[in-house]
């Protein structure tokens, strides 16, 4: 007698190409992803050189100059901010100014971070 034998392997029934539809999609769209980052990292190394190699040649230039120059003291410290009135006697927009001031003297390098906050702190009442 002889008995059927089970198939070593079933056939895959697909309901009409959806996964694989799906499959190529997200395949397609990964491989997208994958090509754009290259790119973007490809990019992204070729400025960093061009910014190295303008530094490089900024400071070759820079050289020459510097040792042309004679040796110059740096300049004196700057005074600190005339006294500021009591924070009660002024009025909100007094006090805003003064701060927009003091952070322009701080951004032109003529006050420190430590004497603007001192400042800062004696404009408040703190």
């Amino acid at each position: 007698m002889f008995m059927r034998r089970r198939p070593l392997a079933r056939p895959v029934i697909r309901p009409a190409g959806a996964p694989l539809l799906r499959g190529a999609l997200v395949g397609g769209a990964a491989y997208a992803a994958g090509r754009s980052a290259a790119r973007a990292s490809r990019r992204e190394q070729d400025q960093e050189q061009a910014i190295a190699d303008l530094q490089s040649q900024q400071t070759q230039q820079a050289r020459p100059t510097q040792q042309a120059q004679p040796f110059q003291s740096p300049p004196p410290p700057a005074a600190p901010p005339p006294p500021a009135p009591q924070a009660g006697a002024q009025d909100a927009g007094g006090l805003t100014e003064q701060l927009t001031r003091l952070a322009a003297l701080v951004e032109r390098g003529l006050l420190t971070p430590e004497e603007f906050a001192a400042a800062k702190a004696k404009l408040l009442g703190v």
